[in-house]
């Protein structure tokens, strides 16, 4: 993947700011689904945000699925260069909020599992931060390639085994099922049908490589055990969390020169073709 790509203007992402009091309520937080519009979610929102700005424009004039599109900010990111947006999710509150607050995208409530589009029907399919999810993860994927056309698109960003459950074979985090390292991704988008991906890793930039100095070495686990303790946050912490923006974050090709390896990302991000 060429990880050049421009981004879609920042005025697209549909996220609405937390003080527009014509804008529907926000989801829950649920410490899992991601939101924007909350400065305490803000590193995390950003750290999505960037694969969504990133990737949009392969979705240029196309029909694209987004499969668990969460609170929606994505899938409106995309409406705005696509043709046709449908976006499913499991959650019925979700669906209606979707409905709700991104008019301009088709939403629907399903089992990734069962995909309710027919063969050959979508040119793109979108699945940011999902599989890791899934308790049946080849029959997804198996699912993405069936309502493909021929040389459509997967697109996939999932956690990083290695650095999100370090030393671990089952995640830390409760609402995941399976995390998969690199080549565990690859080897589960060939097994489904797709031809070999194109793989690049989500790294911290300049600035937030800064803020994890100033954060005992992570701002990533100085945020978590905030959460865990419930104890409140400094405030060097909160104004850091808050300002994070998506261009903190570089997207870096697995196959490039660059000295950082895709083990040592923070997400990882597929690219991969129905033939």
């Amino acid at each position: 993947m060429n990880a050049s790509v421009p981004d879609v203007p920042p005025h697209r992402s549909g996220a609405a700011p937390a003080s527009d009091a014509t804008a529907p309520a926000a989801l829950t937080l649920t410490g899992e689904r991601t939101i924007p519009g909350l400065d305490i979610e803000n590193y995390w929102f950003r750290r999505h945000q960037v694969v969504y700005r990133r990737l949009a424009p392969l979705c240029a004039g196309r029909e694209v699925l987004e499969a668990g599109c969460g609170e929606g900010y994505g899938a409106d990111l995309i409406a705005g260069v696509a043709r046709r947006v449908v976006a499913l999710d499991y959650d019925e509150a979700t669906v209606a909020h979707v409905r709700d607050r991104y008019p301009r995208v088709e939403v629907m409530q399903a089992n990734l599992a069962r995909l309710p589009l027919p063969d050959a029907s979508i040119d793109v399919v979108v699945n940011f931060q999902v599989i890791e999810h899934l308790w049946d993860q080849g029959r997804f994927v198996a699912e993405c390639a069936r309502v493909l056309r021929p040389s459509g698109l997967l697109m996939m960003s999932t956690p990083n085994r290695i650095t999100f459950s370090p030393g671990r074979d089952t995640p830390v985090n409760p609402f995941h099922t399976r995390e998969l390292d690199a080549a565990e991704l690859a080897d589960l988008l060939v097994a489904g049908g797709f031809a070999g991906p194109e793989l690049s890793g989500v790294f911290h930039g300049p600035r937030l490589r800064e803020m994890d100095a100033r954060h005992g070495g992570s701002i990533i686990d100085a945020q978590i055990a905030r959460a865990v303790t419930e104890a409140p946050w400094p405030p060097q912490l909160a104004a850091d969390v808050a300002a994070v923006s998506a261009d903190d974050f570089e997207l870096i090709a697995a196959d490039t020169c660059d000295s950082r390896h895709i083990d040592d990302s923070l997400d990882l991000v597929a690219i991969a073709v129905r033939p």
